[in-house]
């Protein structure tokens, strides 16, 4: 806070209380918890924490901040990956953990309503009896709310798609505490602006989510897993492109790199080849998931792909996707001493072997180390950067061979991040990618957020700040 708003903190503390209680915390340890994400960006904390558990509270919360002139930042389990959690400008952290109620389990249709503090595990183990599950699989136990901001995806999108095509509505307290609902439970609509696609993917700049309606799906009769190893990373990706242009309708495909392989060896007690490898993961029928499983091991054959590692009992499967799931805290114990800085971007699956291979060779051709891992399904990949942030040198070289990923990416269509977000570090990535769009971006922000006091410097560099 500037020095004037800090004198007033008692009276910002005093209003908050008048709405949460004693569910507030202005404690240095609770204030540095939720000041950053899972990545490098440095810890800046919040001046105060607050612990609402309805949607009236959070509407109260967020009208005495607008009252105050006080930033929000919305904090789901604090998993982002791109500094999207920061306080820069302190504040207070609003901690949707405690809306966690699962509102509606709607089996004839399909779908759920859910609080914002509500996880995916926590949604799919009650929904799992009803032969119902939520596929969208970002890695972490993230929050439904914080998924929606961050318009996450995972490793199941090849299939089921992200979060913005699987949340059908959504609730938002908006800048001055207004509660507006968008979408509903049908499954399509033609009445009006599609406020739902606005709301997913702001990362809190436009408002607080804290309902969500989302799209459910029979669990498949049959699942497969296997794991196929490469001779080199082209191979490896031009079987993802064969198999995907070949509309063989894989669950997962994820691509994991030689250094990223063997750091889940290490982390996991696997005895995978230290290769470029793919891991596959088949849904449907008994006899379509066989089929399928055909067709993509042939191709795979077919780019020297090793014999496929089989994992068809629901604990083998459950360890392999587990040591994926686990291949960022893998590649952080390569390098103990360091952070991780993770960074996507996604491309047209046609030039997704172009633009890993280069991607590739830049990071041996360079001092960090990044192991990479993808979604490559839908195009997506990942390098976690294992950097000393207080190394000028170091961030310097990471910083280099990023901004050259992310201008491949984007000179071949892509987009500078296909499921982290973009916080505030990839911001001028996204003015060069959206250019005159971002000015579209900025004059919503304006009208649903004047005060500029929704998670303030993330996404587009307000009027205040350009």
């Amino acid at each position: 806070m500037p020095n004037d708003a800090a004198r007033a903190l008692p009276e910002l503390i005093q209003a908050l209380g008048a709405v949460v209680g004693a569910r507030l915390s202005t404690a240095a340890a609770v204030r540095d918890q939720h000041g950053h994400g899972e990545s490098y960006h440095p810890t800046k904390a919040p001046d105060v924490v607050v612990f609402p558990s309805t949607v009236e509270e959070v509407a109260g919360v967020v009208r005495v901040c607008a009252e105050h002139a006080v930033p929000i930042i919305p904090f789901g389990t604090g998993t982002g990956l791109e500094g999207g959690t920061v306080a820069l400008h302190g504040g207070v952290s609003i901690d949707v953990s405690g809306l966690d109620r699962i509102v509606a389990i709607r089996p004839e249709d399909m779908n759920a309503t859910v609080q914002a503090g509500v996880t995916r595990k926590r949604l799919n183990a009650a929904i799992r009896d009803q032969g119902l599950f939520f596929p969208i699989d970002p890695g972490a136990d993230a929050s439904l709310g914080g998924m929606c901001a961050t318009r996450a995806s995972g490793t199941n999108a090849v299939r089921y798609g992200t979060m913005r095509e699987n949340v059908l509505g959504l609730t938002v307290v908006l800048a001055d505490g207004r509660v507006v609902r968008a979408g509903g439970q049908a499954r399509k609509s033609a009445a009006g602006y599609d406020l739902t696609r606005l709301f997913v993917g702001s990362e809190g700049t436009l408002g607080v989510i804290v309902e969500v309606t989302v799209r459910l799906y029979g669990i498949p009769e049959s699942m497969s897993a296997a794991v196929c190893s490469f001779p080199t990373v082209a191979d490896a990706i031009n079987a993802v492109i064969l198999t995907i242009q070949s509309g063989i309708p894989v669950a997962r495909i994820e691509f994991l790199d030689d250094v990223q392989v063997d750091a889940i060896n290490r982390y996991a007690k696997l005895d995978n080849p230290v290769a470029p490898t793919l891991f596959f993961e088949f849904h449907g029928s008994t006899a379509g998931v066989v089929e399928q499983a055909e067709q993509a091991q042939a191709i795979a054959r077919d780019h020297g792909g090793t014999d496929f590692r089989w994992a068809t009992q629901v604990e083998d499967r459950a360890k392999l996707w587990q040591a994926r799931h686990d291949a960022y805290y893998a590649a952080l114990a390569l390098r103990p001493d360091v952070k991780g800085w993770a960074t996507d971007v996604c491309v047209p699956i046609s030039r997704l072997a172009e633009c890993i291979v280069e991607t590739k060779r830049d990071i041996q051709a360079s001092t960090v180390m990044a192991p990479m891992v993808g979604h490559v399904g839908d195009g997506n990949f990942h390098l976690t950067f294992l950097v000393n942030p207080f190394s000028a040198e170091e961030m310097a070289e990471a910083h280099r061979v990023n901004d050259r990923m992310l201008a491949r990416a984007l000179a071949m269509g892509g987009t500078c991040t296909g499921e982290h977000g973009v916080g505030y570090g990839k911001i001028a990535a996204l003015e060069n990618e959206a250019g005159e769009a971002v000015a579209v971006m900025r004059a919503i922000k304006q009208a649903l957020d004047p005060g500029n006091l929704m998670n303030p410097g993330k996404v587009v560099r307000t009027w205040q700040e350009s």
